[in-house]
């Protein structure tokens, strides 16, 4: 239940972020968003390092979070652009195309078995994203392909988030991914440079304080229960942006975008669904002992390193 309210709590936090984002983008390109966002978010991070002291910064995966941190901007980039330029729901739904990229990357990269129903789940959510996408028709917009690119890289970060969390402190993954952000995000920054001023200030501002804290909510949430039951409950940030787009951006919901939501939905549902029988039929079948490190009869154990992905964004 902790994990569930953590997730609930993260979600609201991004949608209030994607609101301050679109209101900021009146004055400054999304990439001069991005540097503020993660300038001010740690602002608001560093004072986990006063609670914990410098020890928690004591870490051997320096280079993964590196790498990480690199997926990671990429993706902010794409994905700040997205919510600028598209329809908010629209943008933020895309975004839930997420685990359907982490199940092929956990096939491609960590060689995890997936079988057919799994497979079926992910067709689907593909589908729903054709009908938000909606390539060759007239209601295409080419940054929505922008936002599928936003997903793919979140769902590497999603994965990378998920090792880390292995042995490394929630706040340290929160901490140290603004550090290396705000280099990362000042040279694009500054291709795009322009002063904000009046109330573009508190936007900036707002959106590195929800986003440090959707993040800070997304780690411990991922870190105290499985990222593919949790998915589906952070589905509730498209409603919280449909509603904000609406009352302050004249925005309404589209038919496909709504039809590709509910399609996306389902399949993420579903995948969290079937892990929760397969998790529960190892610990209950005993014809069927559970593998080591949590792994389940359609993902069978492996090496330590790495471990099992999640299935956010």
């Amino acid at each position: 239940m902790r994990a569930v309210a953590f997730m609930v709590g993260s979600a609201t936090m991004f949608a209030c972020m994607a609101a301050v984002i679109r209101l900021a983008s009146e004055q400054l390109h999304p990439f001069e968003i991005a540097f503020f966002r993660n300038l001010f978010g740690m602002a608001f991070a560093l004072p986990l390092l006063f609670r914990h002291g410098w020890g928690l910064l004591r870490t051997d995966k320096l280079h993964l979070y590196a790498t990480r941190c690199v997926i990671g901007m990429l993706g902010m980039l794409c994905g700040f652009s997205a919510i600028v330029y598209l329809p908010l729901a629209q943008a933020v739904t895309l975004s839930y195309s997420t685990p359907l990229f982490v199940t092929i990357g956990a096939v491609l990269v960590l060689g995890e078995v997936v079988r057919a129903r799994r497979w079926t789940a992910v067709a689907v959510g593909f589908l729903g994203v054709l009908l938000i996408v909606r390539p060759g028709t007239e209601g295409f917009s080419a940054m929505s392909l922008v936002a599928v690119v936003a997903a793919v890289l979140s769902a590497a970060v999603a994965i990378s988030i998920k090792m880390l969390s292995r042995t490394e402190k929630p706040d340290a993954i929160v901490l140290y991914t603004t550090l290396f952000w705000v280099p990362m995000s000042l040279v694009p920054a500054l291709f795009v440079w322009v002063w904000p001023t009046g109330w573009t200030w508190l936007w900036i501002v707002g959106a590195g304080f929800f986003g440090t804290m959707g993040h800070m909510f997304w780690t411990r949430a991922l870190k105290m229960g499985e990222a593919s039951l949790l998915t589906p409950i952070s589905f509730v940030q498209v409603p919280i942006v449909a509603f904000i787009g609406w009352a302050l951006f004249d925005e309404t919901v589209g038919l496909w975008t709504g039809l590709g939501a509910a399609v996306i939905f389902a399949s993420n549902a579903y995948i969290a669904h079937r892990e929760a029988q397969l998790a529960r039929r190892t610990t209950t079948d005993p014809d069927m002992p559970p593998a080591a490190g949590g792994a389940t009869a359609e993902q069978p154990a492996l090496p330590e390193s790495p471990p099992r992905p999640p299935a956010r964004s």
